[in-house]
């Protein structure tokens, strides 16, 4: 087949990028085309994210694509659970609040006294994360609630970004899916639990699947780019998660092996084709959110890197640069008695002082705090190294299936220890790769949607052809140190 061209924007919590791509019907190859960072903005007491400023970095990333001929698509991918409200002639009501904003801070409990947490868990099978888009509309229609009446059409992040690219609103199914405001086993809105909240229904646009085409470039943006206004807007998995999990190289070959996308937020499940939810899952936390080629990932949300990089921040601010191949080097010369934290303790979920935070919750488990920037980065992948094998374990408990081994894939596969870690701490096989995992998933959603590859399995025939990865084995000499460290992790998740 013919050379064809592909643009991703993939927009993270901490930069964003666009890539392009090009496939050969085999062997796709990346180009990072633009990078810029991404950071929310504090302002008149609420955490925003500045949109316009990567609209136009996006802009800028996509005039660099004009002189690669053609493209055969254009697909947006983020974070999930966050919005753009739009007025009637499709402007912004207000900049999308951040995920890690306070207004919905209590509305779990809130809306439990409405709908109980096991009937919404029944009905959307998901995770109960006090930012979930259910819940930051709960806290709108109380704190602003002119926002959601003169509202016209939701748009989460990647639906805004189609949307100013081809003038159509949608709302793409996996970015929909961590609303808690979908019906997980129907796919579709959940009507019935709109109206028990008392939240507008009309303003929800058409959901799309992954793959659907949504338009082509408006003529003023085209014009604008220097790129065709026939280009194709298609909509990969919107959600950053959805797309990484699409270029995960799975073999498929009676493998039973379980994911881990992994950067700021750690991501790890299983990909099925119906959902999971029962008792179990329910009071085990795990989510049931959409995926490409009609699965489920049935996952559960980990802090992820995020300690890490806060740390880094922090250290940056006391003077103190460190890159993050420098963090895991110091973490890799101390020792691995060292203490650890439950990532996932809502304490570590707001921004700044992360160093401060660490060390109150060790000494409040009776710890030893870390002092160094070493020991602190060690502290981090431990602790998640054992927060990965906690979830494991429960993959395996929830699905009744003994696990082979765990892929890891984005832009954490890179931290060479981590992986090692979370081998040794697991006694399973991790195979990391590809780091550009989110990207080549996108394009390959979108290579589908345009006729270039069939489906899903050759989806992963041509990510294993295109991207190393790397194996690492369990250290059995390891193992028991592990377990003993895994027990007292156990008594502290109880």
């Amino acid at each position: 087949m013919n050379l064809q061209h592909y643009l991703a924007i993939d927009l993270g919590a901490e930069s964003g990028r666009v890539i392009a791509g090009r496939f050969d019907g085999a062997h796709l190859e990346l180009e990072e085309l633009h990078r810029f960072p991404n950071r929310s903005a504090f302002a008149n007491g609420t955490l925003y994210w500045d949109v316009l400023r990567l609209w136009n970095d996006i802009s800028d990333g996509l005039a660099k694509a004009a002189d690669k001929g053609e493209i055969a698509g254009i697909g947006a991918d983020t974070w999930g659970v966050d919005f753009a409200l739009l007025d009637e002639r499709g402007q912004m009501l207000s900049n999308p609040v951040c995920y890690r904003d306070a207004r919905h801070d209590g509305y779990v409990e809130r809306a439990a006294q409405t709908v109980s947490k096991r009937e919404i868990y029944e009905r959307t099978g998901l995770q109960f994360l006090g930012f979930n888009t259910l819940y930051q509309l709960l806290a709108l229609k109380d704190q602003n609630p002119w926002e959601l009446e003169r509202a016209q059409t939701l748009l989460f992040t990647p639906d805004l970004l189609h949307f100013w690219l081809s003038g159509e609103r949608s709302n793409e199914y996996s970015i929909a899916s961590t609303s808690q405001m979908v019906d997980a086993r129907g796919r579709c809105w959940d009507d019935e639990l709109l109206a028990r909240f008392g939240l507008p229904r009309d303003i929800l646009a058409p959901m799309v699947a992954p793959g659907a085409t949504i338009g082509t470039l408006r003529s003023d943006v085209a014009s604008r780019l220097g790129l065709s206004p026939n280009t194709p807007v298609i909509a990969p998995g919107g959600h950053d998660t959805a797309s990484a999990v699409s270029a995960v190289p799975f073999t498929g070959s009676g493998e039973h092996a379980a994911y881990l996308s992994s950067g700021t937020w750690s991501l790890m499940g299983l990909e099925l084709s119906e959902p999971l939810i029962n008792d179990q899952s329910f009071e085990l936390g795990f989510t049931n959110e959409g995926g490409a080629f009609g699965t489920i990932r049935f996952l559960k949300n980990i802090a992820g890197l995020w300690l890490l990089q806060e740390c880094r921040r922090d250290f940056l601010r006391r003077g103190r640069e460190f890159s993050y191949a420098e963090l895991a080097q110091l973490a890799s010369e101390v020792g691995s008695g060292g203490p650890f934290v439950e990532p996932d303790e809502p304490r570590f979920a707001s921004p700044g002082q992360m160093p401060q935070k660490i060390s109150d919750f060790c000494r409040e488990t009776n710890q030893k705090a870390p002092e160094s920037a070493g020991e602190f980065a060690r502290c981090c992948l431990d602790s998640l190294a054992l927060k990965y094998r906690w979830t494991f374990e429960k993959l395996e408990l929830l699905s009744g299936q003994k696990l082979d081994s765990l892929y890891i894939v984005g832009g954490g596969s890179q931290n060479e220890l981590l992986n090692q870690l979370t081998a040794d701490c697991i006694g399973r096989p991790v195979i990391a790769g590809p780091i550009e995992a989110t990207a080549a998933g996108n394009i390959l959603v979108q290579a589908v949607a345009s006729g270039a590859i069939s489906g899903a399995s050759q989806v992963r025939d041509v990510v294993r052809n295109s991207f190393p990865s790397k194996r690492f084995e369990p250290n059995s000499s390891e193992r028991a140190g592990w377990d003993e460290k895994f027990g007292r992790f156990q008594q502290m998740m109880n």
